[in-house]
């Protein structure tokens, strides 16, 4: 194998691969990433078994070169060393050749690094997805939906289902919703293809996080396909893999109260600035309780105490209050993820007592929903 390529565009690959590889993996090989140089260009593909990633560089985009292949082949290269060496070479252009026995040559200008390289046939093979339906969605929609669903996934294995994201598409929907049964996050949006049958998955959050970080922002659209077993999303020049999570996830929709006896409307941002001011001092605390209190004339009150510390008294303007008065406590940092993806719209939260959880949805939209329990003070 012999090729040169543009260092930025290799770096990018890589940038894009490395997310999928650990250096904690019981099969050896999966610490490096697998190069691929064929007529089209290069593959790089990172795997740690749960995810895989593939990221295609193409021989030229535009009318310009950006990959030169003199000789097809296939090697698989330690990954934390290949990519330090990679940021940091001299030049624009890298030229990568394998000699016998593994042995890789990577040179940019006057600098030439010898690595050992790993037999590529040992590599797994990425999943084979079976494509009788591609869902598609554009990428900044799908950006956004990861986004505010994903932080509400448990970070406690006790429950492994509920370390992911429930996916399910019907009628056109995809309908996203991640518990980690204190709190709940809802995101639904239209979304194209399909052969009409529904679809459920639950996909991990680690997976999804990382998926996240690798898609630009753009309107450009992602395709989707499911398997039993299998998610694949495709975007530009990257394939993304994950596996799904089995199990049953619980059913959610009985969570979400159908009536409310108090309801306000508030500005997100001010709302949001107020909690973030009261939970100063309940952060000491694990839970970081913050009291929020609407008076029967509608006066809207937010507090902390805590006892060693001191305590926070804040009168929070709001937009409309209607029902009865009420007294609830709830976490400091639940109240303020939830809000942040609420991007600092007017807000509408309803309660339907002290000990019930409660529901915060953007004013007229119902596209999204945030549910919090509250705790319990004495």
């Amino acid at each position: 194998m012999k090729f040169q390529i543009q260092r930025d565009r290799l770096v990018d690959g890589v940038n894009d691969v490395i997310k999928a590889v650990s250096s904690r993996t019981a099969i050896p090989i999966l610490s490096g990433i697998k190069i691929t140089a064929h007529d089209e260009g290069i593959t790089l593909t990172g795997s740690d078994s749960d995810i895989s990633i593939e990221s295609f560089i193409p021989k030229e985009e535009d009318g310009k070169e950006i990959v030169h292949v003199e000789q097809t082949g296939g090697i698989v290269l330690q990954a934390k060393f290949f990519e330090s060496i990679v940021k940091k070479l001299p030049l624009d252009t890298v030229e990568i050749e394998v000699h016998s026995h593994l042995q890789t040559v990577i040179r940019s200008g006057k600098s030439e690094f010898n690595l050992n390289g790993q037999d590529v046939s040992e590599y797994p093979r990425l999943p084979e997805i079976e494509e009788d339906s591609v869902l598609k969605i554009p990428t900044n929609l799908l950006k956004t939906m990861i986004r505010q669903t994903v932080f509400a996934v448990s970070a406690s294995e006790t429950r492994p289902i509920l370390t992911g994201v429930n996916w399910t598409v019907e009628d056109g929907m995809l309908n996203c919703v991640a518990t980690d049964s204190h709190r709940l996050a809802m995101r639904k949006a239209p979304i194209n293809g399909g052969n009409g049958e529904p679809y459920k998955a639950v996909i991990p959050g680690k997976s999804l996080n990382e998926l996240n970080k690798i898609l630009d922002d753009t309107a450009d659209e992602t395709e989707i396909v499911m398997t039993e077993n299998q998610v694949l999303f495709r975007a530009k020049h990257v394939l993304f893999f994950s596996r799904l999570l089995e199990g049953n996830y619980p059913d959610t929709s009985r969570l979400v109260p159908s009536e409310s006896k108090t309801e306000m409307t508030i500005g997100g941002k001010d709302f949001l600035q107020a909690i973030d001011r009261a939970s100063l001092l309940a952060r000491e605390e694990r839970n970081n309780v913050v009291k929020l209190n609407i008076s029967a004339e509608g006066a809207v009150q937010i507090s902390s105490n805590t006892p060693e510390i001191g305590k926070v008294v804040e009168e929070v303007q709001s937009d409309a209050t209607t029902g009865e008065e009420l007294t609830i406590s709830f976490s400091a940092k639940y109240m303020m993820d939830a809000l942040k993806v609420l991007e600092g719209a007017e807000t509408n939260i309803q309660f339907t007592g002290a000990m019930r959880p409660f529901v915060l949805r953007p004013t007229g939209d119902d596209s999204i929903l945030q549910l919090i329990t509250p705790v319990r003070t004495y």
